[in-house]
């Protein structure tokens, strides 16, 4: 792994904003730029493009459309095919509220949503039969919205520069991946589709990727926000434990899934919303897609949260069924099949800013009345002081909406925390812990407040796409700051994947995480260790619980 990591190393640049104009060394059997390629999978064989110094094979299938009597159902192989079938386009991404890159009204990136949905991009330095490290991501959203295909988590830069395999599917999301309905109508209707489309990619992955230039025997699941959550799934199915080896939880701190009893609740109103009885189950295979779409968003509760714990009612996501999922994921410590694989876990420094960028200024611009308000409808009386009290001390100088916002994105980080003890307590595969406290100068507009490092703001980072989506404001900052703490992030990353271990140029040795240091990687410009970040904020959530 010497000779690998030196490699990887030497690819990468001064400053991945240029990476595109980079010279990248590439082997000297890659076809030129524009050129087509072609590998065998077991069920035919697809034809990629070569472009940006790599291969790129988009859309595909890994398995058969879930449409008519297989909606709900679980999914099934594809069909095989003669000849060479393209790959050269992205997929359909799964049927959702079109957003920006999606459909006639987007740039052109992506085909409008659809149910045909189950399809996978790979980007390989090249489909040699060499084993590189496979890095299996899966998309945020919620369960509700997203797509393999979004531009922030293009594989192109970290294939680029680190010999990586980068893969990342459409599955089923909302009421079509994650309706119940196996005690209602029978046990051929599926439990957690959507997560059984997931298991579906990474089972093609494991059986074809070697053919793609990929390790089958090295393969990393991580994600984001919902892909977060979508990976703390797959790391507590049994079906998964042979498929993958390592993994990272990513914005993400599920603790609990909703349960069984809670899924049949949302099923049978789900059912009543559409003015159908169980008797009527059958007709749901031929009510059009964008009404099930109308139902699903007729309702604030119709996505299951990433982190905290679910309500009665949940919304649609991955659930604790007894077969598919058997356990919660870290409530009760983690799933002793995944004792052997290692683990990274972590947060944005400042999370919950991002879910006020798009909404009136006014959060941003709060006094101590303003923020105790606010707070008020979590914690009232002598908790509301002390809380306010524990953030006001350990962070000096805050002002009322910093601390806002210190207060509400703790949790996240609290049940983070909880996560990397349940799996220390395993005494088996290590397990490491980040937060990513880059500072981005940007302000929210109309303000003077910067918004840090918020939800989000992680993704284009540790896919080196700082080129990508500048006009966004979570990428409008092209500092050298966040080139180097994109270039740092992006190496940790795939040097988890390379060795299990995250390592990089330049960055201090990480330690796995200990009860007794709480060694924690501080994401940044000039990245640290800090040793239980703090820790009088976590001290409240303990004796709070």
């Amino acid at each position: 792994m010497v000779d690998s990591n030196m490699n990887r190393r030497a690819m990468i640049g001064s400053s991945l904003s240029m990476v595109a104009a980079m010279s990248i060394p590439f082997p000297a059997h890659a076809r030129p730029a524009g050129s087509s390629v072609v590998a065998p999978t077991r069920y035919g064989k697809v034809r990629g493009k070569r472009e940006d110094g790599i291969a790129k094979f988009l859309g595909v299938p890994y398995a058969t459309p879930p449409l008519g009597e297989l909606r709900f159902k679980a999914p099934k192989q594809p069909t095989r095919w003669s000849g060479v079938r393209d790959a050269v386009s992205f997929p359909n991404p799964a049927f959702q509220v079109p957003g920006g890159e999606m459909g006639p009204g987007g740039n052109g990136r992506m085909p409008a949503p659809s149910e045909d949905c189950l399809y996978l991009n790979i980007w390989t330095p090249a489909a040699d039969g060499r084993r590189r490290p496979v890095m299996f991501y899966n998309h945020g959203g919620g369960y509700m919205i997203g797509s393999g295909s979004a531009t922030g988590q293009d594989g192109t830069h970290l294939a680029q520069l680190y010999d990586v395999v980068v893969v990342e599917s459409n599955h089923r999301l909302g009421l079509l991946g994650y309706l119940f309905l196996g005690d209602l109508a029978g046990p051929e209707y599926a439990a957690n589709q959507g997560m059984l489309d997931i298991l579906a990619a990474l089972r093609w992955t494991r059986e074809n990727i070697e053919n793609f230039g990929g390790d089958p025997d090295n393969i990393m699941v991580w994600g984001e926000s919902g892909g977060g959550a979508k990976t703390a799934a797959v790391y507590t199915m049994p079906a998964a434990v042979p498929l993958f080896h390592k993994a990272s939880i990513e914005s993400a701190a599920p603790l609990r899934f909703p349960t069984r009893d809670g899924a049949n609740a949302r099923a049978r109103r789900t059912l009543e919303l559409l003015g159908l009885t169980t008797t009527d189950i059958p007709r749901l295979h031929d009510i059009p897609a964008a009404r099930l779409l109308e139902i699903q968003q007729s309702e604030a509760a119709n996505g299951a949260p990433p982190w905290g714990d679910p309500g009665p009612l949940p919304g649609f996501g991955a659930f604790v069924d007894g077969t598919v999922i058997p356990r919660h994921p870290f409530a009760d410590g983690a799933a002793p099949f995944s004792a052997d694989k290692p683990l990274m876990c972590g947060t944005c420094r400042d999370e919950t800013v991002f879910f006020s960028l798009f909404g009136p200024p006014d959060i941003f611009r709060i006094n101590e009345a303003g923020l105790r308000s606010r707070l008020s409808s979590t914690y009232q009386g002598a908790e509301l002081d002390q809380i306010i009290q524990t953030f006001q001390a350990s962070r000096p100088g805050a002002t009322p909406a910093q601390l806002y916002f210190a207060i509400t994105t703790s949790p996240i980080w609290r049940d983070a925390i909880k996560i990397a003890e349940a799996k220390r307590a395993q005494h088996a595969a290590p397990v490491f812990m980040y937060q990513l406290a880059y500072p981005s100068p940007t302000l929210v507009p109309g303000t003077d407040f910067p918004i840090g490092s918020p939800h989000a703001s992680d993704i284009n980072l540790k896919f080196a796409n700082t080129d990508k989506n500048p006009g966004d404001i979570l990428n409008k900052d092209q500092s050298p700051g966040r080139l180097a703490t994109a270039r740092h992030m992006s190496e940790l990353w795939a040097g988890f994947a390379h060795t299990s271990r995250p390592t990089a140029a330049g960055v201090p040795r990480w330690p796995a995480y200990t009860l007794t240091d709480r060694a924690t990687m501080w994401l940044d410009a000039r990245c640290r260790i800090v040793n239980d970040p703090d820790r009088n904020e976590r001290l409240f959530w303990e004796n709070r619980d």
